[in-house]
């Protein structure tokens, strides 16, 4: 079954959006696309799927509530973490642990050179999933939802979607190629984005960067972040609080034709966010 597309009005302008959020309360959006290929892996033919990142990454919940459904470990390394973030009772760290997820993690001076070892001597039951789920696997979800969107979005040929490591964006415009495809990068700069999504393959000429015009950290709150998340929910769709806003930003200061926004799932991160804002007097 597809997910539906909804109308969404900001600032006087019209978008459709493609709710994707609303295939699962863990497993949504692009990370769903993404897992698509192990998803419809047989659950005996691996044993540990591994993986590393933030926590507050909506790729590990997504991680986790895959392995629980097929009966995986799950492995996560990431950085040290604070006690206050592992004493959490909210939020993706704390439901991908909820769902089983093996936490462990790795000295600063030592993450980068074990991350890089993690695919020696691998046997045929483990799989490793790279931070925010950019794997070439990845390209055969995208493709399923190319096809939904030829099949539902009538007039549009122009397509957002918020990147990280730019996967999502990358695959789309691939299986697009009449379609415009905007994105702007969340984590890092737009070179630092390109380098990503290089790796994975050639960026097709339709596939467009917008860079925001101010420097964002990431994950971290901003008002004006809060301010439109907000004023998006009062439209009637809630969107997370880390890659959406930035994306809102560069579309309604960028463009001006009408767009399908893919939501990329990742509200259930919204619950510790939210605190954050509280904590910086935002709320």
């Amino acid at each position: 079954m597809y997910s539906p597309i909804s109308e969404l009005y900001v600032d006087g302008r019209r978008f459709y959006v493609k709710r994707d959020d609303l295939i699962d309360p863990f497993l949504a959006g692009n990370k769903y696309r993404k897992l698509y290929t192990l998803l419809q892996t047989p659950p005996q033919k691996l044993k540990t799927v591994i993986s590393y990142g933030g926590t507050q990454s909506n790729a590990m919940l997504a991680i986790a509530a895959m392995c629980k459904s097929k009966g995986w470990e799950f492995v996560y390394y990431t950085k040290p973490v604070s006690h206050a973030q592992k004493d959490e009772n909210c939020g993706n760290f704390y439901h991908a642990k909820r769902l089983g997820m093996k936490h462990v993690e790795i000295a600063r001076d030592f993450y980068r050179d074990f991350i890089a070892s993690l695919r020696l001597n691998l046997d045929e039951e483990t799989f490793v999933i790279d931070q925010g789920g950019a794997v070439e696997e990845a390209r055969l979800g995208l493709e399923v939802l190319a096809k939904e969107i030829r099949e539902q979005s009538f007039h549009l040929r122009s397509l957002a979607t918020p990147s990280g490591t730019g996967t999502t964006a990358l695959f789309l415009a691939l299986s697009l190629p009449e379609y415009r495809v905007y994105t702007t990068p969340c984590v890092g700069d737009a070179d630092y984005l390109r380098e990503q999504m290089s790796a994975l393959h050639e960026i097709p000429d339709n596939l467009t960067i917008l860079e925001p015009k101010k420097k964002y950290h990431f994950a971290k709150p901003y008002r004006e972040f809060l301010e439109i998340q907000q004023k998006l929910l009062s439209g009637g769709v809630e969107f997370d609080l880390i890659y959406a806003p930035g994306m809102w930003r560069t579309l309604l200061e960028q463009t001006n034709e009408e767009i399908l926004y893919i939501h990329s799932g990742g509200v259930s991160g919204n619950e510790s966010m939210l605190q954050r804002y509280k904590q910086k007097g935002f709320i």
